[in-house]
């Protein structure tokens, strides 16, 4: 039977012991800055964020929201502080946000979450001592899919209010979700045939003028690889990277490291906010 090229634990031999170094990264990081936790943007007992600022922040800091991925089906804001580290070692202020699952929640409906959490964010951010002219996005996996409807809009719905960004970093994300419903999580996500039509970056209307950068490991599967090159032919100027020796979660760890290469640009993107 062919393997299938989303199940990203079957080519990741080291799969739970990097889940493992993500969470504990993360609450390292969470030890050492202000952590305000628990920061409601909706009903929800998940449409939560937490934010993290430096010890002494600087009027006016930049802005940065980061998405978790997990397929849309599972995944955890605390398991990813990690990625303020960067942020932080550029004066940025960070939230990372979490949101309802599937299959309970229905892709559009995560989809406006993100979008009400993206706008709660910006309407807070003088309280902060962050400059909401300055907001960043960055999203890993299905939060890169997520993390590009706050600068698009699906063909099927009406202009939404969506913030706006100074640049959105979009890690190893999927952006044509055809292939969702048939593979392995047609029974933890139940994705629809329709959902997946409705909601495909790659048949969007994307904002322009606005600085993307496209990016994925080396070492990821088929489907990563071309959905991150062909998004970036979609979006003319969009820098699209590949991080050289990464897997699917290896690349959070360098997401989240402020010395290595993807950490980097992470911050030099919070920086040029």
């Amino acid at each position: 039977m062919a393997q299938d090229l989303y199940r990203n634990r079957d080519f990741i031999p080291d799969f739970d012991a990097i889940i493992a170094e993500t969470a504990a990264r993360s609450r390292e990081v969470s030890a050492r800055t202000d952590l305000r936790a628990d920061i409601a943007y909706g009903p929800g007992l998940r449409e939560r964020m937490d934010i993290l600022l430096p010890k002494t922040p600087a009027q006016g800091a930049p802005l940065h929201l980061f998405i978790h991925g997990g397929y849309w089906r599972s995944g955890s804001k605390e398991d990813h502080r990690l990625v303020a580290a960067p942020v932080l070692a550029a004066g940025g202020i960070c939230a990372v946000l979490t949101y309802d699952l599937m299959p309970e929640t229905r892709l559009g409906a995560i989809v406006a979450q993100v979008r009400a959490a993206a706008r709660h964010l910006t309407g807070i951010a003088p309280s902060l001592g962050a400059d909401p002219g300055r907001l960043t996005v960055s999203g890993h996996s299905a939060g890169a899919h997520l993390a590009s409807y706050l600068a698009a809009y699906a063909p099927h719905e009406p202009m939404p209010d969506l913030p706006a960004l100074r640049g959105l970093l979009l890690v190893s994300g999927i952006y044509d979700l055809s292939g969702i419903p048939g593979s392995f999580l047609k029974d933890e996500a139940k994705m629809t045939p329709a959902e997946a039509a409705d909601w495909s970056p790659m048949t969007s209307t994307h904002q322009p003028d606005l600085p993307r950068i496209i990016t994925r490991g080396q070492a990821e599967t088929a489907p990563f690889q071309q959905q991150a090159a062909a998004l970036a032919a979609l979006l003319p100027g969009s820098e699209l990277r590949q991080e050289p020796g990464l897997d699917h979660l290896a690349i959070v760890l360098a997401l989240g490291d402020p010395q290595a290469s993807l950490g980097r640009r992470l911050s030099e993107l919070v920086a040029a906010s």
